[in-house]
């Protein structure tokens, strides 16, 4: 981290307020998206009985997937809301069908009392999610740009990322502290829902905070706010940016879903760990995505984007697959965390890039909607089909270590998305002098 970027945060410390302001829904979109993959076991037995755990655990993670299928529709439509209104009031609607999904998957009840409704009202709620999820993140992202102080984009952009460590970082805690305190009975039978009322409970504050959030000066500076009209032809205009921005958030994504959301049911059901070891090494996870994400951007600043985002994609395809190897032929604790962490280390270098040079190449006037489309994309096709797709690999091939071909391909599909987009030499400068 350079000591401009150091100085230029110090001597705002208004800044901070904003970005606080601005991420707190990521923070509750982030935290639910881990706990329904935390407690799979206690959904897919509540929501999704079957005489198979292998069935049951692909009818919730398909779930779980499905609100990512939404994603692509709620960043088009959404996107080009906040594109025409403004990012403070596009926000504030994200955040509101977020909590409406939040609130229903918490308070659904179980199969048994309500029949198939239950899963359908689970699918439902995963659904709204999905859909305000779609333009939440590129909602978040393009503020995080637009405020951020000259040479310094990608160390801002990265705390979009960095809010959702937190997120696992205390659900993680509160999960652990429930394995401590409760008893398993207890907790498969009812005490899983806690966490997620935690996550109700905290909708208010979040609001609150979002409501005072300021419009960026430069959407405020613009004298032309596109039509939702103009927004669809100008992307239709740059699909092969758009595309093009998928393939770079490959990577990303996948490997976001494989080290959090998917950790806890590869350590349990895989790796034959307690519970309460996944969740240790969750917690871990969280902390380091949240110390390298700044570092990645920062670096990204410093020497520009494309060095950061081609050599960390190299280093996914090389290594991931040797990584869990090692990790499956000797399952404990210490190689889980060991592995988990290293794959954290790439991840963090990797976004902490890839989210400011997503903002960049996207054109001004529709940059909400592109970067969104972009993300949204590949979360689907991606990220949040790691968890069926690992899950469905690891019953087919009978490998252990099966994720990693999942994870080595969307690096390899990043690899290509960076190349092809940094093809232009305007923007293969340091990111410092990206304005």
């Amino acid at each position: 981290m350079t000591r401009e970027t150091i100085q230029a945060v110090a001597t705002k410390p208004s800044q901070w307020a904003s970005v606080l302001r601005v991420t707190s829904g990521n923070f509750l979109e982030q935290f639910d998206f881990f706990l329904f993959g935390f407690y799979a076991t206690h959904i897919a037995r509540t929501f999704f009985p079957s005489q198979s755990e292998f069935a049951s655990l692909m009818l919730t993670f398909s779930a779980f997937g499905a609100g990512f299928l939404m994603r692509p529709l709620g960043a088009i439509v959404l996107g080009a809301y906040i594109d025409q209104v403004g990012r403070r009031k596009g926000l504030i609607v994200t955040l509101g069908i977020m909590a409406c999904g939040t609130l229903m998957i918490a308070l659904v009840p179980g199969y048994a009392s309500i029949g198939l409704f239950a899963p359908l009202l689970v699918l439902l709620g995963r659904l709204l999610q999905g859909f305000s999820a779609g333009a939440e993140l590129g909602g978040v992202s393009v503020y995080l740009a637009e405020m951020s102080t000259p040479g310094n984009k990608g160390f801002y952009t990265s705390w979009q990322s960095a809010s959702q460590q937190v997120a696992i970082v205390v659900s993680a805690a509160l999960g652990y502290g429930l394995n401590q305190t409760m008893a398993a009975d207890t907790v498969n039978a009812w005490g899983w829902r806690i966490p997620f009322f935690v996550g109700c409970a905290i909708i208010p504050l979040i609001f609150f905070l979002r409501r005072s959030l300021l419009e960026t000066d430069e959407f405020k500076s613009r004298t032309h706010h596109p039509s939702t009209r103009e927004v669809f032809q100008s992307m239709a205009q740059n699909w092969s940016v758009v595309i093009q921005g998928m393939l770079m958030v490959a990577l990303t994504t996948t490997t976001f879903y494989l080290i959090t959301v998917y950790t806890p049911t590869f350590g349990k059901t895989v790796l034959k760990l307690t519970a309460s070891d996944s969740l240790i090494v969750a917690f871990c996870v969280g902390i380091s995505n949240f110390i390298w994400l700044p570092i990645g951007g920062a670096i990204s600043d410093r020497i520009g984007r494309r060095p950061v985002l081609v050599g960390m994609s190299i280093l996914a395809v090389l290594t991931t697959y040797p990584a869990l190897s090692w990790l499956t032929l000797a399952p404990d604790f210490v190689r889980m965390l060991t592995v988990l962490l290293y794959l954290s280390f790439i991840f963090g270098m990797y976004n902490g890039a890839m989210v400011a040079a997503l903002t960049e190449v996207m054109p001004a006037q529709v940059r909400v909607a592109g970067f969104s489309l972009a993300y949204s994309l590949a979360t689907a096709l991606f990220g949040g089909m790691t968890p069926v797709i690992s899950t469905w690999l690891i019953e087919t091939t009978g490998d252990k270590a099966a994720p990693a071909y999942w994870m080595s391909a969307a690096a390899v599909c990043s690899l290509i998305g960076a190349v092809l987009l940094y093809r232009r030499t305007d923007w293969e400068r340091p990111a410092t002098r990206v304005v």
